[in-house]
């Protein structure tokens, strides 16, 4: 594996278990707590015939029975940099695979690439080969977080490379990406803010406000202009005040937003979370990792763009200032933080892990419930929410660990 520049991270050796079926064969799981869209079911069962979940089981399916388990969707990450070592703003298309890779083995079968701030024409670069690993169905598009922020909230990106988000910049990134941009963030404030997010929302590319210092007032006009998600909401963003309520209020009131969590237990405290899922509701709650290259590898020295960052246990900071940057967070960790920790239920954290993040993806007839017709993309978890098993496309990436 490339590593970036300067990391030194330990390698956690990927852990593989046996297929316990024939590659292909139709398959039946049987016994578990199996959630579904409209309700979970206790003893259930679960057909997956070729790639796709059945409604019938073929005669030859094989059947595996997993009581005390729970059957639910593959995750789905709108919001990710990188993993296994590999950056996906800068590494090579096998250092992407891998960091992908990475992620499956922790339960996210759809990803989103994400870029962080960079010169222009370096990022309508990374647009093209990311579209390429795109088209072929390794990742479900490009999310631009950069360079079209604000100096003021700019967390872990270059100052010198921003740039106000003009219209004719961000349609050079979102072209340049062959149809496979995703969702752009902006601090829609700035000059050219609020013609880009018109922009986006023509595309049909989702507008994201973050990395803002935007007022209350200026936040509900990005909205009205077409803004529908709020970039890891609370960080990189004025905070709350009684009298000047800024952009998280205005995000929070707004049923039009969906707004991104990263909750590993760093970024937010569990009551900022708690009162982000009583405001909006786990219907507008999506979980994201925000991860860099650090996940699931190890400690040590990576580059984040340009900047040079120390993950020391776990927590991954900027070496010249300690601003917190990215996470090294998978959605594992996220799922069972939010139903062991913050007291969420397994039906609302699969909501805001699943379903919510395919639907804002437009792919919400392909993926994030467990459905007749839609692919087989599935985790398993134990009673203590332990990851035991990952399908995807109705192939085993991880066991089932039964044992």
């Amino acid at each position: 594996m490339a590593t970036p520049p300067g990391a030194r991270g330990t390698a956690r050796p990927a852990t593989t278990h046996p297929q316990p079926a024939t590659a292909g064969q139709p398959t039946v799981l049987t016994g578990a707590t199996v959630v579904l869209p409209t309700e979970t079911v206790h003893n259930g069962r679960l057909i997956i015939d070729g790639t796709r979940i059945a409604r019938a089981a073929p005669e030859n399916a094989q059947v595996i029975d997993v009581p005390g388990h729970y059957v639910i969707p593959g995750f789905v990450d709108l919001h990710n940099h990188g993993g296994g070592g590999a950056s996906f703003t800068s590494g090579s298309a096998e250092d992407i695979l891998k960091g992908i890779h990475t992620h499956r083995l922790h339960g996210t079968t759809t990803l989103v690439a994400s870029t962080v701030t960079g010169d222009l024409d370096f990022l309508t670069q990374r647009a093209g080969l990311l579209s390429e690993l795109a088209e072929q169905g390794e990742i479900a598009g490009v999310h631009f977080e950069g360079p079209f922020i604000s100096p003021c909230r700019k967390g872990a990106h270059a100052e010198n490379l921003l740039r106000d988000p003009h219209p004719a910049d961000v349609r050079k990134l979102i072209d340049a990406a062959r149809g496979q941009a995703r969702m752009v963030t902006l601090a829609t404030e700035l000059p050219g803010g609020l013609d880009s997010v018109r922009l986006l929302a023509e595309q049909g590319v989702i507008a994201a406000i973050g990395h803002t210092d935007a007022t209350y007032e200026q936040t509900v006009e990005a909205i009205d202009a077409g803004a529908t998600v709020a970039t890891h909401l609370f960080n990189a963003m004025p905070p709350l005040g009684h009298r000047s309520p800024g952009p998280i209020t205005a995000l929070l009131e707004d049923d039009r937003i969906t707004v991104e969590l990263i909750n590993d237990g760093t970024h937010l405290h569990p009551a900022a979370l708690q009162l982000a899922f009583h405001h909006a509701g786990a219907d507008r709650v999506a979980f994201i990792t925000d991860a860099m290259d650090a996940a699931g590898f190890g400690d040590g020295r990576y580059w984040l763009g340009p900047l040079e960052v120390e993950v020391a246990d776990g927590v991954a900071r900027l070496v010249e200032d300690g601003t917190i940057a990215g996470s090294t967070l998978t959605l594992d960790r996220a799922f069972k933080r939010a139903v062991t920790v913050d007291g969420l239920s397994v039906e609302d954290a699969v909501t805001a892990l699943s379903a919510n993040p395919a639907r804002l993806l437009g792919m919400a007839d392909t993926i994030g419930s467990l459905e007749p017709g839609k692919f087989a993309d599935l985790v398993l978890l134990d009673s203590a929410y332990d990851l035991k098993g990952v399908m995807r496309r109705g192939e085993w990436v991880v066991g089932p660990q039964l044992h």
